[in-house]
């Protein structure tokens, strides 16, 4: 493994840190970097929005279990000691107390006793709750979220017959059911506007007195003292951007930032599609609705890039051909667009990774999310390059693909193609799968509701699998040979019926979008392709047989077909069904079977990053004159460097 981007000691639970490189920063210029600067400031000053949308409790959780890591004077060597600093650490990589991809609540390793021994003892700690009967309230409060299994069990719940509002326990709605978050937003919604908001997208939706009220996520209002350091830090890259266009468009996020208005956001989204030109981009708002049950509410991230341009040669080649991918889709003709408009793809470099998008990012992004402004401005995609090279170095020589295939040639083929088939998918998803296809006329947005999330990403996911196997791909020389995409079909199956495994605890489901989404389709493929997919075993352990990838391709299309129906007819029933019948439930038996063997390889089944540290260079006349990279930072000190430079709220 490439020391350059693994470090065994930055290692806890079930994560592994990594470091990314910045490749190509040095090449450019001056004012660039210093934008890049800038941005990146912006995009971890929201830092805190996000710990606490993910969980009310999370805060202080973090700050107090920070004041012990740091000023506890009791025994530092023992075995409480060493877990609560386990448990900080998994705080951190959640942004908050919940599993970053399963949402179940941590489980903490240290003891109650001990842990009202370091509040008590720890002065520092003591002038964040406050004195008195308060103080012993506010501890016992923080003691039943911590040790009581049954507070706050689950980040995001999606079982299906829950009040999924009411048993989940991110911070986007208080004192209201279900049934009346989705009422009030049925009240407000028009459902004549041809170019609706994101209803919610900005706000917590609370009950006070009887009422329902949203408490807007704006410079003066909720979060205001954090929004108004990303606002600042905006102002700053404003000066030194790249052209006109970045310009507007920072203009136009301070002002969504200062009113909180959600046409605003639709403008800044419609000049960001529209700013083509500059080499930096960056995303910084509130934007992924993953975290709420309901599928409403952004969480806050921040991501800044830099084009990857020897690489961006893949990503606009598939996107300058849209338009004939629209047209050869599998799925029926009432649900292609016409006319594909403004795909861009890049590959970038990430810069710095803030919020939502760290430690743990995404690979691939495509924005913005709204369908209409997809359909009338088009949308932006971008591959990430540095994180899938950490990625793909950190993967190398641990005995993975050996414990679960047992067919060289297929592992020797994965080990040549694995790589360029990975980004090729992870494009044509991103560039493409997001921003086909087309809702009919009067279709909500919204229609798929708590299951939307995970067909939204089955169908990027299926437009990906079914080209990546075209002979489109060799013509436009994506790939150089035509037998390539079966590394991508036999992982990508191997993944959602046995490997994903590997990250969910014994008894429990499948919660998380992607994986369900994953999960989904394996599933489906195995049930309806006979003996083209099974799961055999061989000596006790249990392997995927993939004999007809020609069938695997037809039945890609046949899904699709079917889940970009759903997608555009709003059918909720539907939706529901095939999520519910494929993607949630776990095999207890295979389940075990995989864990064993996951076990012996002694892998962390999640990966996440450590950022560089950027630091400026000042000239004699005050000026910043060169912004440096320093790889060393710990993740610890990163992460405490992040809470006192970052900490607003």
């Amino acid at each position: 493994m490439s020391n350059d981007f693994i470090f065994p000691d930055q290692r806890f639970a079930d994560i592994q840190m990594l470091r990314y490189r910045l490749n190509g920063f040095k090449l450019l210029s001056t004012s660039q970097k210093v934008y890049v600067y800038y941005l990146a400031k912006a995009a971890l000053s929201g830092r805190d929005i996000t710990t606490d949308q993910f969980g009310r409790h999370n805060l202080m959780l973090r700050k107090v279990m920070e004041r012990i890591y740091t000023d506890y004077n009791g025994n530092r060597s023992s075995a409480d000691f060493k877990e609560l600093t386990v448990y900080l650490k998994r705080l951190w990589f959640s942004n908050g107390i919940h599993h970053h991809y399963g949402c179940e609540k941590f489980k903490p390793g240290f003891s109650e006793e001990f842990i009202r021994e370091a509040i008590n003892s720890t002065p520092s700690v003591g002038t964040l709750l406050g004195v008195g009967e308060a103080k012993e309230a506010v501890i016992d409060e923080l003691m039943d979220v911590i040790f009581n299994p049954k507070t706050e069990s689950k980040r995001v719940n999606k079982t299906k017959g829950d009040d999924l509002v009411a048993t989940s326990a991110c911070n986007y709605y208080e004192g209201v059911t279900q049934n009346e978050a989705e009422a009030f937003y049925n009240s407000i919604s028009d459902k004549s506007d041809p170019t609706p908001p994101s209803y919610g997208l900005n706000s917590k939706l609370v009950k006070k007195e009887g009422r329902i009220i949203e408490q807007q996520w704006c410079s003066d209002g909720m979060y205001g003292p954090a929004i108004n350091q990303i606002i600042h830090w905006l102002d700053m890259a404003k000066g030194v951007a790249e052209n006109e266009k970045q310009q507007k468009v920072i203009d136009l996020l301070k002002e969504y930032y200062t009113t909180g208005e959600l046409k605003t956001f639709d403008d800044f989204s419609i000049a960001w599609v529209n700013e083509l030109d500059g080499d930096v981009d960056f995303i910084n708002g509130f934007i992924e609705v993953y975290g709420d049950p309901l599928g409403l509410k952004g969480s806050w991230e921040g991501f800044v890039s830099y084009k990857d341009k020897e690489a961006t040669h893949r990503a606009s080649t598939i996107s300058s051909n849209a338009q004939w991918f629209e047209d050869h889709s599998p799925v029926d003709a009432r649900f292609r667009k016409k006319q594909v408009r403004g795909v861009v793809a890049n590959v970038v470099c990430a810069a710095m990774l803030g919020g939502d998008e760290y430690p743990s990012s995404a690979i691939g992004i495509n924005l913005p999310n709204a369908d209409w402004i997809r359909a009338e401005h088009g949308s932006k995609s971008i591959t990430i390059s540095n994180l899938t090279e950490a990625y793909s170095q950190a993967a190398k020589g641990n005995g993975f693909h050996e414990e679960f295939i047992n067919d060289k040639k297929t592992i020797e083929a994965i080990d040549i193609y694995g790589d360029v088939t990975d980004n090729l998918h992870t494009d044509l998803h991103e560039c493409l799968g997001h921003g086909s296809g087309q809702l009919l006329p009067g279709v909500s947005p919204d229609a798929l509701k708590e299951y939307g999330n995970t067909i939204e990403e089955a169908r990027a996911d299926l437009f990906a699998l079914y080209y990546i196997a075209d002979a489109k791909m060799v013509e436009l020389g994506l790939l150089d040979n035509p037998e390539a995409y079966k590394s991508q079909y036999f992982t990508y199956i191997l993944n959602g019926l046995m490997t994903q495994l590997t990250r969910i605890k014994p008894g429990n489901k499948i919660e998380e979008a992607h994986m369900r989404n994953r999960a989904l389709i394996a599933r489906w493929v195995e049930e309806h392709a006979g003996e083209a997919v099974t799961l055999r075993k061989t000596n006790g352990k249990t392997y995927l047989h993939i004999d007809d990838y020609g069938r695997v391709r037809a039945l890609f299309a046949e899904l699709l077909a079917e889940i970009q129906r759903i997608k555009s007819e709003g059918d909720y029933m539907a939706a529901r069904e095939l999520v519910e019948r494929y993607a949630i439930d776990v095999d207890p038996v295979l389940h075990e079977e995989v864990l064993e063997r996951y076990s012996r390889l002694d892998l962390a089944p999640y990966k996440g990053f450590i950022n560089p540290w950027m630091k400026p260079v000042y000239g004699a006349d005050g000026e910043i004159v060169d912004i440096t990279l320093d790889y060393t930072e710990s993740y610890e000190h990163q992460m405490l460097r992040y809470s006192s430079e970052y900490g607003f709220l």
